[in-house]
């Protein structure tokens, strides 16, 4: 059978199986829409989180980062595992005793002010659209490229998909089809990279295979920054990033993480603070899979792409490059008219994506362009198409190459899915029962939070069509917005009895102001825009969450020195959390 065949078939049954589970589960109350109902185990909850934290970004576009940028690509790979370490370990058990399951409804309580929680409100709209937007992108290219429709029809698809099961199930539905979503996209994930690992290094083990020797003796990753070399490009094993920008973006994918309010609230799913604690631990164990994973498959793609395309002709490409340059992510340009595809340091094009002329084709074959760079390169092949191209370059049987295809699709819907019920849950728990309508019914809550879902999907479509960056750089952005905001607030709301409203307002306020202004001056051309060497420090947009956080805590600390302090209540809140369960009877806030 057919690629699109197999396509349709299994993603027809994942998608029959995610349905299906969202009308087994659907909501009938607010408490099982926004927690599940707070019955969940913790296996079950540690394999939502993970398929709630693997999202496209880790699924899609890692690999695709670490297989173009080599030793500057594992900033995605340390900050995100390490990030989540942070978040089971310092934050979430302290979360799960306060007993608030979202993010502004702890800030708003914490801090005593409606305003805190307008604030967070605010920030976590923004945190969770910017997210969204890689998830959405993520669901188009795979719809594009393996059911043969254009990347827009693809999102609008994605976007009917997620809003069926988002909006009926709400956290129970949600809870229940990730359990399902994180089985088939790390089988997904695993099987071609089992594949691939034989074939290249006869070795099953990916995580092994790709630090081990080819047929000839060869040891794969001496032989990539050999190929690199003969390239022009800089060796895959040497990086060419600041130490300073590395550690600032990985800080800020980390610190962002522990901010992530579609992550914290899957801790209030369980019973008890005990059951939050297992469901971190497994979630770790889960997610390292897909982690340990992902360097190998970056480096076989890699590999294969280079040996597959680089100096051949393109009237002897394989099938799977004509196809995948129908969708607009992969181009090239004969500028030396020879026939030949020549892959060499500089960029292909000018811009982000090639703008085709039509279907027009040029004397080899090839699509034309008309935004072809001065730059002798003449390949252009989008990052987040290397997991998802894998199989197909590999020469996989077709199965593999559909499967593929649905466990991109159950990754980036599972992520999704979470954010929207952060947002549907922000609007309609936190902004309208807390602030606009504190005497709203919980059926009028309910109908509240399944509009304001309907309401995001669309606006999380739009921008999945307008993408800023590539799907990672999108998630990236979305981290950095959390740890400028979230973070000093919820840590400081821990552990500093002093830490009042004032502080906290304020500190996220500056935070967040600096951190869009950073990204839509460097990412959007904003207010003046700018190039890579007009970067604050060195710093990119990608690592500058990290210094809009410092800021925060400089603010929030300060102001709070010179205002007063917290209510007595509070302060005692804030002692009570920090008291292991059992040890004393804790005040359940």
């Amino acid at each position: 059978m057919s690629i699109q065949i197999w396509t349709w078939i299994l993603v027809g049954i994942t998608f029959a199986l995610y349905i299906g589970i969202a009308i087994w589960s659907r909501a009938s109350s607010t408490k099982e829409f926004y927690v599940a109902g707070g019955g969940v185990s913790p296996l079950a909850n540690g394999l939502a989180t993970a398929a709630d934290w693997m999202s496209a970004a880790s699924f899609i576009s890692m690999a695709g980062i670490i297989s173009f940028g080599g030793y500057d690509g594992s900033v995605y790979l340390m900050g995100w595992t390490g990030g989540y370490v942070l978040l089971a370990l310092l934050l979430a058990p302290y979360l799960r005793k306060f007993g608030k399951f979202t993010v502004p409804d702890f800030i708003g309580d914490r801090y005593y002010s409606n305003t805190a929680r307008a604030v967070a409100v605010l920030c976590a709209l923004l945190v969770s659209f910017t997210y969204v937007a890689g998830q959405m992108r993520g669901v188009g290219l795979v719809f594009s490229r393996f059911l043969e429709v254009d990347i827009n029809t693809g999102v609008i698809i994605g976007m009917f998909i997620v809003l069926f099961y988002a909006v009926l199930g709400g956290m129970k539905g949600i809870t229940y089809t990730q359990v399902a979503q994180y089985c088939v996209l790390i089988f997904a994930f695993m099987v071609p990279a089992i594949f691939i690992s034989i074939q290249m290094t006869n070795n099953p083990i990916p995580q092994l295979g790709f630090g081990g020797a080819d047929a000839e003796g060869v040891y794969l990753l001496d032989k990539l920054d050999g190929l690199h070399r003969e390239l022009g490009f800089a060796e895959y094993t040497s990086g060419s990033k600041s130490t300073l920008d590395i550690f600032f973006i990985t800080a800020a994918l980390m610190v962002g993480t522990a901010g992530l309010p579609h992550v914290i609230v899957r801790f209030f799913t369980v019973k008890k603070v005990a059951d939050a604690r297992k469901s971190a631990g497994w979630a770790l164990l889960f997610i390292s899979i897909l982690y340990t994973t992902a360097p190998a498959i970056a480096v076989f793609s890699r590999t294969n792409l280079i040996e597959t395309v680089s100096n051949q002709e393109y009237a002897k490409v394989p099938d799977w490059f004509t196809k995948w340059e129908s969708t607009g992510l992969i181009a090239w340009i004969d500028k030396n008219n020879d026939g030949k595809i020549q892959y060499i340091k500089g960029n292909a094009i000018d811009g982000k994506k090639p703008i085709f002329v039509g279907d027009t084709r040029g004397t080899h074959g090839q699509r034309l362009v008309i935004n072809a760079s001065d730059s002798k390169n003449e390949l252009f092949a989008d990052r987040d198409i290397m997991v998802l191209a894998n199989p197909e370059i590999a020469k996989l049987p077709n199965w593999v190459i559909a499967l593929v295809a649905a466990g991109g699709l159950a990754a980036a819907l599972s992520t999704a899915a979470g954010l929207l019920l952060v947002i549907s849950s922000s609007v309609s728990h936190d902004l309208i029962k807390k602030i606009i309508k504190p005497t709203i019914s919980e059926k009028g809550e309910l109908i509240a939070a399944r509009l304001s879902a309907v309401g995001a999907v669309v606006i999380a479509g739009y921008f999945g069509i307008n993408p800023p960056d590539f799907v990672a750089a999108t998630v990236a952005l979305a981290f950095g917005l959390a740890a400028a905001s979230f973070f000093p607030a919820i840590v400081l709301g821990i552990f500093s009895k002093e830490m009042n409203r004032e502080g906290a307002i304020s500190g996220m306020v500056v935070g967040i102001l600096l951190m869009l202004f950073y990204m839509t001056k460097f990412k959007f051309g904003w207010f003046g825009g700018g190039t890579n060497n007009d970067w604050w420090f060195g710093i990119s947009p990608e690592g500058f969450g990290t210094l809009a956080m410092l800021v925060n805590f400089i603010i929030s600390i300060t102001v709070s020195k010179f205002s007063s302090l917290p209510p007595k209540e509070v302060q005692e809140i804030v002692e009570n959390i920090r008291i292991p369960s059992g040890a004393n009877k804790a005040h359940n806030h």
